[in-house]
């Protein structure tokens, strides 16, 4: 192993610059070169590829998105796709790749390791989604995110005396939902993990009223249904009047928390370790608080990746 490349892929995620910043600098730290992939898989192809040096990576663990930039790639998604990006990975004198993203980068890195191209993958989205690891990069980023907009929205909540509805990211997945509705106190979580009953959520809501609670905030996952398609089942069930927001990509922008800038120092850093021991088709996550690699095939096997279900009903309980 003498150069390795780094790309980052699919959507951006707070953090995904410090892992950047970690591949090239324990890199150069171990005697390697370092190439620099920009725009993802599609830049792979079009041969977008620049050597790193320590001053490329100066001044951007702070900052979000991606310096080495992310875009969709039909053209890789064919064969004659791949075969390019792996020809252009040769004239480069790429040796092994660091691909930094969620699922479908994942995948991507998989079809480089079919062809003999040691891979290892950093795992970051803010959905929190991927098999095999308990945190994503830019997880705990767009949860903060989220966090301080249902403060702000539960101040208009409470001088309107409104329900607000607040529809968040996740895909498929309720982290994001269950971890801000807990922390911000919200009334009512919905998440794509567990089925809900619109007669409880609408006596839920009602037996607030009923108390006196002059305001309340629901939390519904993307993955559920939308906030609108919400609200108009409340207004058409029980003419509950709410108002919807839709947080959309804000919670993928913005400087990465100081968990997110250490995991993605740490996970970039591991890379680097994994393909220095001539290993690849390998994905980096965290375990029980620990730092782990594990065979990238655990990402594509039916989803492991589970909510501390724990905190959802922790979440009812304290909403009463």
């Amino acid at each position: 192993m003498k150069k390795i490349g780094v790309l980052t892929s699919g959507g951006d995620a707070p953090g995904m610059n410090a892992a950047v910043r970690a591949v090239v600098r324990k890199a150069i730290y171990e005697g390697f070169e370092v190439a620099g992939v920009f725009n993802g898989y599609q830049g792979l192809i079009q041969g977008k590829i620049e050597l790193l040096q320590l001053g490329s990576v100066g001044d951007i663990i702070q900052r979000g998105g991606t310096m080495l930039r992310s875009a969709r790639s039909p053209e890789f998604m064919t064969e004659e796709g791949r075969k390019e990006a792996l020809r252009q990975m040769k004239a480069h004198q790429i040796d092994g790749l660091v691909v930094i993203g969620g699922d479908g980068s994942f995948r991507g890195a998989f079809e480089l390791v079919k062809m003999g191209i040691p891979c290892v993958c950093v795992p970051a989205t803010i959905d929190n989604d991927i098999n095999g690891t308990e945190f994503t990069i830019g997880f705990d980023s767009a949860l903060n995110t989220v966090i301080d907009a249902i403060d702000k929205i539960r101040d208009t909540a409470t001088s309107h005396e409104r329900t607000f509805i607040i529809e968040v990211m996740g895909r498929d997945a309720g982290d994001l939902a269950l971890w801000a509705g807990l922390a911000g106190g919200a009334e009512t979580i919905l998440i794509p993990e567990e089925g809900y009953d619109m007669d409880e959520i609408i006596n839920r809501l009602q037996s607030g009223t009923g108390r006196g609670k002059k305001h309340s905030i629901i939390v519904v996952a993307e993955g559920v249904m939308s906030g609108s398609a919400l609200a108009d089942l409340l207004k058409e069930k029980a003419g509950i009047e709410t108002r919807v927001s839709v947080l959309g990509h804000i919670q993928r922008g913005g400087s990465p928390s100081a968990r997110d800038r250490v995991i993605a120092s740490q996970y970039g850093a591991r890379a680097v370790e994994v393909l220095g021991e001539g290993r690849g088709g390998v994905a980096i996550g965290m375990q029980n608080h620990k730092v782990v690699d594990y065979d990238l095939e655990v990402v594509f096997a039916p989803k492991d990746h589970t909510l501390d279900m724990g905190l959802y009903k922790l979440s009812k309980e304290l909403s009463i």
